[in-house]
């Protein structure tokens, strides 16, 4: 995927961030949009359809979680990466931000080599998403991962990316225990810094959708997944 063809929507209300990572990225070659509140963002997005879209979660009129929460409402914008702008030592709006959906964050301050080497890691998601082509059928849950769906008893159930992401995991080899560490790496990748609270969330989330008796707790282990 060429850079000229990736489009990213970067929105903060602060100006002089705005400029600076829009700056370093279409330095980078990517087509740059911006914007400075929720409610803009998701006209936006919705025109643009962009393969990333970054968030700050504190701005006006709309904030980053209820944009977010109403983007993946959005068909159009079912392949789109989000991530959220968050101020270090904000762990509440990391939680909250992977609850409305959001598949990664950012913490700010960010030096700019860093912000374009996070934005390239979560852009390769999006490739290598997009280069999957397989579908499966464990239990009575249909997984196409080609086009990010999941039917249970012939109803399709819309999942963030993240959640989808696990899903696929655990599903992978119904009735193996994956330790935290490793669906950590498998789903949120090295270079991102999440607590144990952020697999429980979405775990919760995946069993509330698609029934409690398939997700199984290994204490003190991890996840399984059974059919």
């Amino acid at each position: 995927m060429k850079k000229k063809n990736i489009t990213i929507l970067i929105v903060d209300d602060e100006p002089d961030i705005l400029e600076i990572l829009s700056y370093n990225l279409s330095q980078e070659g990517y087509n740059v949009f911006t914007e400075d509140n929720g409610a803009k963002a998701l006209k936006t997005a919705k025109k643009i359809k962009p393969q990333l879209i970054i968030l700050d979660v504190m701005m006006p009129e709309m904030d980053g979680i209820e944009a977010c929460e109403l983007m993946r409402k959005e068909k159009s914008l079912d392949n789109t990466v989000i991530a959220f702008l968050t101020a270090r030592g904000e762990d509440y709006s990391q939680v909250a931000g992977f609850e409305a959906g959001a598949d990664d964050y950012i913490t700010k301050p960010i030096k700019p080599k860093v912000f374009v080497s996070k934005v390239k890691s979560l852009l390769r998601r999006f490739k290598s998403s997009k280069n999957e082509k397989q579908i499966y059928k464990v239990g009575s849950i249909t997984i196409n991962k080609d086009e990010y769906k999941v039917i249970k008893d012939k109803v399709e159930m819309p999942l963030p990316r993240k959640e989808f992401e696990l899903l696929t995991l655990l599903t992978s080899e119904p009735g193996k225990v994956f330790k935290r560490e490793v669906i950590l790496d498998r789903v949120w990748g090295n270079d991102v810094v999440v607590g144990g609270r952020t697999i429980d969330v979405h775990i919760r989330k995946l069993r509330e959708k698609l029934g409690d008796k398939s997700f199984k707790t290994i204490k003190g282990v991890g996840y399984k997944f059974v059919i």
